[in-house]
């Protein structure tokens, strides 16, 4: 990993190979959430580097992206001012040793500059300049959450006042192993069986540029509560259900055959079942299956770590076809799992009608149209997929002092990935047809008798 380090121009790759070692595989695809236990979870550091000095090369400045694990980090996705994405790297790098970490009493702002920046070793290992300014991080759930909140289309481009009430109407799903249901309200909501609510007092807010704060009062947005439900296997549970099956191998071999993933040819499956079956749409292919997605307990809202998962409805069948049906019962019982978190925050002060979602399901187009219809909400993507990366990027921003304060850089850095009427594939609207929301509500019921 360490090396001579190169100076950066347009022509010049910032990070090369040699600056990363693999410590016994690659990075995963979306972040992973799994663990419900704080020390458990993930950090989302961030850098913001400023570009050495070109002859004949205005210089600029980039911002880095950082997913932090437990010794080892995913490095992330470059950005420049506009949240143009400059390159990417999927190579995990060592970042700490053993006797590395030290425990302290404080906790500085997310985006907090830290000390001098990068010391003379770390900015060797990386192949960075020394001093370059490291932000403060946040959990990698939280920062999914700076690096999405703002990609909602602002109604009048030339208001002066920012709307503070229709941001709090947001609900961030960073979706991967786990999910993480985040929602920001401008009053302090107590909710059981949801954490929170944090507050984030703004730095601008003191006069005191170095203030430190208790962990208590620094979550993901400043001068917001924050209200965080979960659910604490997602993307796990399906895996789960589709690898545990007798037709796993046979379908594992056909998509690889295809070039395409499981998850593509289980919805192309399904698809053609409607066809078949000549079912009235998709969702009423598993009027007979339920599945409650407890299998790892529930974080939200029932808040029962020992809670167990029911599938009611299964038969002999062993066919493909019998799992693609289990699947899509999976994915409609974790849907109504969300549902069932944002009917009770709403029942409790929160009024969320919109959904931001990113992670590694939302690259699914069925995961996210089930969530659509059963939720009720429309679902906003962002233009960058890798949205804890980019709010590790943003923190970075704010530590090299580009923006004032984490709010401007959100504003500011989410913008490029705002929707837009002439973007609308970025939107996934709830399906209309009033027989297929009657069919969702009956389904939900049902859902909900699987806890009593």
């Amino acid at each position: 990993m360490s090396g001579p380090r190169r100076d950066w121009s347009d022509t010049t790759p910032l990070l090369s190979p040699q600056h990363y070692r693999h410590r016994g595989g690659s990075a995963s695809a979306f972040s992973d959430h799994g663990s419900s236990s704080f020390s458990g979870r993930r950090a989302s550091a961030s850098l913001e580097m400023a570009t050495a000095a070109v002859p004949a090369v205005p210089t600029r400045s980039v911002l880095l992206g950082v997913d932090v694990g437990t010794g080892s980090a995913r490095a992330g996705r470059l950005f420049d001012e506009d949240e143009k994405l400059l390159g990417s790297a999927s190579s995990p790098i060592q970042i700490w040793k053993d006797g590395d970490c030290i425990e302290g009493r404080s906790v500085a702002f997310p985006g907090h500059p830290l000390g001098s920046g990068l010391t003379p070793d770390a900015a060797k290992e990386l192949g960075l300049r020394a001093g370059t300014p490291v932000g403060t991080s946040l959990i990698d759930a939280h920062a999914g959450g700076v690096g999405v909140m703002e990609s909602v289309a602002v109604p009048d481009p030339e208001a002066k006042e920012y709307d503070k009430e229709a941001f709090c109407h947001r609900l961030v799903l960073v979706c991967g192993t786990s999910t993480c249901h985040m929602a920001v309200s401008c009053s302090k909501l107590f909710i059981p069986g949801v954490w929170g609510p944090f507050w984030s007092v703004s730095k601008s807010l003191f006069n005191v540029p170095d203030l430190l704060l208790s962990g208590e009062l620094v979550s993901m947005v400043p001068e917001y509560w924050l209200t965080e439900g979960g659910q604490s296997a997602t993307g796990a549970l399906l895996d789960y259900i589709i690898e545990n099956h007798v037709a796993s191998p046979r379908l594992a071999n056909r998509a690889a055959s295809q070039n395409i993933s499981v998850f593509e040819l289980l919805n192309k499956i399904l698809e053609s079942m409607v066809q078949d079956l000549n079912s009235p749409f998709l969702a009423a292919l598993t009027e007979d299956i339920h599945v409650l997605p407890d299998f790892h307990g529930n974080r939200s809202p029932i808040a029962d770590p020992k809670a167990k998962g029911v599938v009611c409805g299964l038969t002999l069948d062993t066919s493909e076809k019998q799992l693609a049906l289990l699947y899509l019962a999976t994915v409609q019982g974790i849907a109504y799992g969300t549902r069932h978190i944002v009917e009770h925050c709403n029942a409790h002060g929160h009024r969320i009608d919109t959904l931001l979602a990113c992670g590694g399901l939302s690259k699914n187009p069925l995961f996210l149209q089930e969530h659509a219809d059963i939720v009720g909400c429309s679902i906003v993507l962002p233009r960058e997929s890798e949205s804890v990366l980019l709010g590790a990027a943003i923190l970075g921003a704010v530590a090299s002092k580009k923006y004032s304060s984490l709010s401007d850089a959100m504003k500011a850095l989410n913008a490029a990935g705002q929707v837009c009427t002439a973007m609308p594939e970025q939107v996934i609207h709830p399906t209309k047809d009033p027989k297929v929301k009657k069919y969702r509500d009956a389904k939900y019921r049902i859902f909900c008798e699987l806890y009593e």
